[in-house]
């Protein structure tokens, strides 16, 4: 059976942290500097009592209620997230009695970041062609700004806090493609939350900067910009080359590239060392900022209700970040 994109919704939280927000606690910035630079002119910020699982239960009713969708046709249901509401049980567990999907749906949690939603699909596509499943709830949700230090100017102008839903089945517009998919875990350091873990359950209350001036704490996210950088950039344009061959797809046949909505620099830099034309390639994290997981399906959203994807569109995905991750595949509607 045939893998297909059904429907996308998606959800954001209420508090609205602007570039003007920011810039009254790191003076040293201006509002025109952040937004020139990193593409983001705000970002939403999870409630003190949201979960990633809230959101996630948010997106999955509106996803139900904008495509009439019966919960109850549902037979698995999947949730990429890093921000789990337990370390257990897993979430997507809590979130199929609280969607009303019956008993018999499969329920499973995925630990990736910015490369989940491509990984999602995959996993998604392999169920129903092993006809495990028929009709799975997709789902990302992250609330990274909860495990940003508050001094960190950095993480805290380009992560913003979202949850996205996406039903795919047998029937639907959009056929799944091909998959690459790859994992560095040896540079797993350069982006990650030490504390909390089996590995450093106990909080360190350390603080500190890196040689390049980045705040890093054992408790808090910590990205070493640089090598998270160069890593992107060593990575993500051989993985659209792999992914155009493994699709017998030609570079001026993909209608529109939608990227991890990573920040507008390194975007743009991807684009100019793979030599996609600026019409073909979507930026879109203005008004939400680097949102993980969410980017992806918020970018495919948006660009949808924008027309930019039409029927016969061939869209380009890739997704690459924490781990280190990435993958691709391409969207045929």
């Amino acid at each position: 059976m045939k893998a297909r994109i059904k429907a996308i919704s998606y959800y954001l939280p209420k508090k609205v942290v602007t570039n003007k927000d920011l810039i009254k606690e790191f003076p040293e910035w201006t509002v025109e500097k952040i937004t020139s630079k990193i593409g983001i002119e705000e970002r939403r910020i999870a409630a003190k009592n949201e979960t990633a699982g809230d959101m996630a239960e948010s997106a999955a009713h509106k996803l139900f209620e904008e495509y009439n969708i019966n919960p109850q046709n549902i037979d698995f249901i999947i949730l990429c997230t890093q921000s789990p509401d337990y370390h257990l049980p897993p979430t997507s567990c809590l979130l199929q009695h609280k969607l009303g999907l019956t008993e018999k749906c499969g329920a499973l949690d995925i630990d990736l970041g910015c490369s989940g939603y491509v990984y999602g699909l995959s996993l998604c596509k392999g169920l129903i062609s092993a006809n495990i499943a028929t009709n799975i709830l997709f789902l990302t949700a992250e609330s990274y700004n909860k495990y940003i230090h508050s001094k960190d100017k950095g993480n805290r102008s380009i992560f913003g806090d979202a949850a996205t839903a996406t039903l795919i089945s047998t029937e639907g517009s959009c056929k799944i493609g091909e998959f690459v998919l790859g994992t560095d875990g040896s540079r797993y350091n350069q982006l990650i939350v030490e504390s909390g873990g089996a590995r450093i359950p106990d909080k360190k209350n350390d603080f500190g900067r890196d040689s390049g001036d980045y705040i890093k704490s054992a408790d808090y996210l910590y990205m070493s910009g640089p090598d998270i950088f160069n890593f992107t950039l060593d990575t993500v344009p051989p993985l659209v080359t792999e992914v155009l061959e493994k699709n017998n797809t030609d570079k001026e046949e993909i209608s529109l590239y939608v990227f991890h909505q990573a920040n507008k620099f390194i975007l743009s830099t991807i684009r100019k060392i793979c030599k996609i034309n600026k019409d073909k390639f979507y930026i879109n994290m203005t008004k939400t900022g680097n949102t993980v997981s969410c980017s992806i399906p918020i970018a495919l959203k948006n660009a949808i209700d924008e027309k930019k994807i039409t029927s016969g569109s061939s869209v380009l995905i890739t997704g690459f970040g924490v781990g280190l991750s990435w993958g691709g595949t391409i969207l045929k509607f």
